[in-house]
């Protein structure tokens, strides 16, 4: 079959719009729910550094969101111009504060910092966003640890709408230590809710499309917008959209809109199922930070 060939209305299924807001909200709605069980409140400390606007509105979310379920959280909030020194000193308080089951230090770092550093220096029983080495070593051996937060919140995106990657074929667009990478080592695993056969595919991949058309399941993480188009996709395909980019568009009153790494219209006619952006998996992170700093405390 020739693809070039071939029009959007002899493949046209509706696909189903997977709700992220929903999910995250049953998330949140369980965790909730384990907090009131515990004996002890979780708590989460947070170090932003800096004023850049977009990481003051995300942390503002997760203030919130810690809030509605119960757990414990303060910001720590060190001016733009803080040394490294200082910010290694900040962290290794919270990792000596029984109050603070987790940390979360907000990305990006000003440019002076070592962001390297600074995340390896919280205890990786208190990793909220499980990106210290030894948890992404954990993670890749299958043994328990926090897991970070975004590919968490995929894996079960697939599981809650009823999409079990088990045994299928799982094409990632997207090599990142925060998405492909750990997405990747979390489906392999041959344990319940993985246990599929996954390709990552990268900037150095040539011919992308001859393996994104073989995807049961094709997750777009290439932090490129729309990069993933309808021609690239199979046919009943289920698409998991983890881009997240600013478009301009004249019409809207700040001049710009949110689109993802998947040329959303074009692919829902051919996907069966697919993820919005927003409201499809930037919710999902959210919850699954919220479900490692439940984690942290319970292991405590």
């Amino acid at each position: 079959m020739c693809w070039g060939a071939l029009r959007y209305d002899d493949l046209r299924m509706p696909a189903q719009i997977i709700d992220g807001n929903a999910i995250a909200q049953a998330v949140r709605d369980e965790v909730k729910r384990e907090v009131e069980r515990l004996a002890v409140r979780p708590g989460l400390g947070v170090i932003l550094a800096g004023d850049n606007p977009a990481s003051a509105s995300y942390v503002r979310g997760k203030e919130r969101a810690c809030t509605e379920v119960g757990i414990f959280s303060e910001t720590l909030r060190p001016s733009a111009d803080v040394t490294q020194a200082e910010l290694l000193g900040m962290v290794q308080e919270l990792n000596q504060d029984p109050r603070y089951h987790a940390i979360l230090v907000q990305l990006p770092l000003p440019p002076q910092i070592n962001a390297d550093a600074v995340l390896e220096a919280i205890d990786p029983d208190k990793d909220a966003d499980g990106l210290h080495s030894t948890n992404m070593g954990r993670l890749l051996k299958g043994e328990p640890g926090p897991v970070p937060c975004t590919p968490a919140g995929v894996q079960q995106i697939l599981l809650r709408s009823g999409f079990p990657p088990e045994g299928k074929h799982v094409v990632i667009c997207g090599r990142s230590n925060l998405v492909g990478k750990p997405l990747a080592a979390l489906l392999l695993q041959k344990q319940p809710g993985a246990n599929a056969t996954v390709t990552v595919c990268h900037t150095g991949t040539k011919d992308l499309a001859r393996y994104t058309r073989e995807a049961d399941i094709l997750v777009a993480a290439t932090g490129s917008a729309r990069g993933i188009t309808a021609d690239m996709v199979r046919p009943g395909a289920v698409v998991i959209d983890v881009g997240i980019n600013r478009v301009e568009d004249p019409s809207t009153k700040s001049g710009y809109r949110l689109v993802g790494d998947a040329d959303f219209g074009p692919v829902s006619e051919i996907a069966s199922a697919i993820t919005p952006v927003p409201g499809g998996v930037g919710p999902m992170t959210v919850a699954m930070l919220l479900v490692n700093t439940l984690r942290a405390a319970q292991r405590r």
